[in-house]
Parts: structure tokens; C-alpha cells; sequence
């Protein structure tokens, strides 16, 4: 990986592990909703520190890895339904709910299609093409899928914080939007940044 890579590799991983510390000093939520949410980003960030040699991700993989970071650590702070951002668009707007749980699942399918295309174009025999698209497609579906099974054991084996990290705020509906956007996510997200994709992975020899 260039130097100029490495350098801005080291900043997304210090600012989202700064950011993540200093969420979890005194959040809004509870502090076991602030777990819960931010779990993925604990797991996620020294797995990405410990492979970054071994098997480097392109610099736009890592830049929406610290995006989705950065949205899942604001949500673990405030919990999803309670973002001031949103609140003060759904009270101006008179909007149904606060919708920074949307932005969050939509990004669900966005990155994740991302990372999902590039491990299958570097470690499976597939070509760019109609087969991988379908697949990324597939496999952020199933990632949606599960977490939204994720959300529903801890429901049930806690009450601690349950209403605050399903995040339904009454929409019977909720699961299936949240499924439905994470599928619009990654489409989008191979539409629009495939061929940035492939010259990335391109100077990195991976195709």
C-alpha cells in the first residue's frame, strides 16, 4: 500500500477509535444500548488493523468503513430514534418518525456491497459482471437479514434497552423497510462506484 494510503488509513482508524472512545465516555442512550450499537465497530476495527498487511482493502473500501462507523457510532450515542439532526427535521417537517435509522440501514447494504465485491473478485473465481453484482446484492440481504434477527434475540433475551436498539418506534412495517433499504443501498452502490472500484483494485494487482 502507498505511504499516502497508509497515512490516510492510520487517520480514518485513529479518528473513528477516537470518536468511538469519546461516544462512549457518557452517552445519551444507556450505556448498554451504546454496546450494542457500537459492537460491530469494536469488532470491525482491530480485525481491519490486523489485516491491513496481509490483505489491504482498497482506500475506498476503508473510506466507507469509516463512514458506516462514524453513522453506527452516532446512533449507539443517541440511540437511532433520537438523533437531534433528525428529530428537529421530523418536528419542522412533521414527519411520521425520526429517519436516521433509514440512513443507517441504507448504508447497511451500501457499504457492505462494497466489501462483499471486493473479498469475492479477490479470493473467489469471479469476474465483474452481472453474477457479482447479483451476489453482493445477495449477500447484503442476508447481512440485513440476520442483523435484523440480531436485534430481535436481544429483544428477547433482555428488556434492558430492547425498545431503544430495535429502534421500530411503532412502525409495524420497520423490519421490512429496513431490509428493503439495505437491498437499494447496494444497488446503488455498485452503480455508482464500480469503476472507481475497479482502478483501485486495479493499480492494487487484485484484477
Amino acid at each position: 500500500m502507498a505511504l499516502q494510503a497508509q497515512s490516510e488509513l492510520l487517520w480514518l482508524g485513529g479518528g473513528v477509535a477516537s470518536l468511538l472512545i469519546l461516544s462512549g465516555l457518557d452517552p445519551v442512550a444507556d450505556r448498554y444500548t451504546w454496546f450494542l450499537e457500537t459492537l460491530p465497530v469494536m469488532i470491525g476495527l482491530p480485525l481491519l488493523y490486523y489485516t491491513r498487511q496481509g490483505f489491504p482493502l482498497t482506500i475506498l473500501v476503508y473510506r466507507l468503513l469509516a463512514l458506516h462507523a462514524v453513522i453506527l457510532i452516532i446512533g449507539g450515542y443517541y440511540t437511532y430514534a433520537e438523533v437531534p439532526l433528525f428529530n428537529w427535521l421530523r418536528d419542522s417537517y412533521e414527519l411520521s418518525r425520526n429517519h436516521y435509522d433509514r440512513i443507517g440501514h441504507f448504508f447497511q447494504g451500501f457499504v457492505p456491497a462494497m466489501l462483499a465485491r471486493e473479498i469475492l473478485l479477490r479470493r473467489s473465481p469471479l469476474k465483474p459482471g452481472r453474477w457479482l453484482f447479483f451476489l453482493c446484492v445477495c449477500f447484503c440481504l442476508a447481512f440485513s437479514a440476520f442483523y435484523e434477527l440480531i436485534e430481535w434475540w436481544v429483544a428477547l433475551m433482555s428488556e434492558q434497552a430492547a425498545e431503544a436498539f430495535l429502534g421500530t418506534q411503532g412502525d409495524p412495517w420497520d423490519t421490512q423497510t429496513d431490509m428493503f433499504l439495505a437491498l437499494i443501498g447496494a444497488i446503488c452502490a455498485q452503480l455508482l462506484l464500480v469503476k472507481i472500484h475497479d482502478r483501485q483494485l486495479f493499480r492494487l494487482g487484485a484484477i
